[in-house]
């Protein structure tokens, strides 16, 4: 199998083995769901995991960030943390360190509590690897799930992408960007997107449900936009039409990806928020995050099932394009 996530027809048959009769778990693994909820009385608690995999550079902030977001797109708040870090043979211990320092200046920043974890140093891996588990409250009622979208519903988009891509490959592609005549001075603001507009979703969530009923959202990570969109889609079972050139991009999102030659709806786009909801909310909702200082756009509308996944750019419509794993994991795979 290829590095990056599993198919989604492939997890579906495997999740379908895990059953429970517990009628407290509301929400369990489903492909397209950003986490889980479980009923603890007045709410639900929220529960995600998520690994860092793709960089090493400031993982311990990645990690709480991410899995902070797949707790914000259920509409809750996160609170818990725990991590597992893995660190390989002859690790220093000042990089140690900072991998702790990072991940407790993120909690700090989200007010959310480290409960526990484990480390060790480990044999056969050659860089830094954690995996943080979330959990968060949302009280009941204002949950929001990825399979709540509904036909008709307006698609909205916060900020621009690829955020998280583009910081990404500022750091893992630094000798090529530079080779290919990127300033270092560029690579450098890359390397800040992870701070500024940031990869955390949290307040796009939290100002958006502010400004009307929202019926879905969720989190664009590994597979770029159209993997989420997909997701979002098979989730929601219904189909998806947007317009390309009215979904934003960071500046330097082009040029990177014609340089390494990456295609950049498939590139993990942390930072960026998807909202479904009615069309008589989106305006409210889209200005509402405007007058906060987070771009927001209508990129497109959820769609009956049998329309499929569409896009259209320059006044053609044609499938869109499917990623058998993201392309910045692709990049790295091949050698780069």
């Amino acid at each position: 199998m290829q590095a990056g996530k599993l198919p989604i027809e492939h997890l579906e048959k495997i999740l379908n083995a895990f059953k429970t009769s517990d009628p407290r778990v509301i929400a369990g693994p489903m492909p397209g769901e950003d986490a889980s909820l479980i009923d603890m009385g007045d709410s639900y608690l929220i529960a995600t995991t998520d690994p860092i995999t793709f960089t090493t550079n400031r993982i311990g902030w990645y990690a709480v960030n991410i899995n902070a977001n797949d707790v914000a797109v259920m509409g809750g708040e996160a609170k818990w943390m725990m991590a597992t870090i893995l660190l390989p043979e002859n690790f220093s211990e000042i990089a140690a360190n900072d991998i702790f320092n990072d991940l407790a200046e993120a909690c700090n920043n989200l007010n959310i509590s480290v409960v526990g974890g484990h480390t060790e140093i480990t044999v056969g891996i050659d860089r830094p690897l954690i995996s943080g588990v979330m959990l968060g409250e949302v009280e009941k009622g204002k949950e929001v799930r990825s399979s709540g979208a509904k036909e008709g519903d307006s698609i909205i988009l916060t900020k621009a992408i690829p955020i998280e891509g583009c910081a990404i490959l500022a750091n893992e592609a630094e000798n090529e960007l530079l080779t290919n005549g990127i300033a270092s001075a560029l690579i450098e603001e890359s390397r800040n997107l992870i701070h500024r507009p940031g990869i955390s979703i949290v307040e796009d969530a939290s100002i958006a449900m502010e400004a009307g009923k929202i019926n879905a959202m969720h989190d664009i990570t590994e597979g770029g936009i159209a993997g989420g969109l997909a997701e979002l889609a098979y989730a929601s079972n219904l189909g998806i039409h947007v317009t390309r050139e009215n979904i934003p991009e960071i500046p330097q999102a082009k040029i990177f990806s014609e340089i390494l030659g990456l295609h950049t709806l498939g590139i993990i786009a942390s930072g960026s928020l998807l909202i479904c909801t009615s069309p008589k909310h989106d305006s409210a909702i889209i200005k509402n995050l405007k007058s906060n200082g987070i771009n927001a756009t209508k990129i497109g509308s959820m769609k009956n099932l049998n329309y499929g996944l569409k896009i259209s750019e320059n006044n053609r419509t044609y499938d869109l394009p499917r990623f058998e794993k993201d392309e910045v994991a692709r990049f790295l795979s091949e050698g780069h």
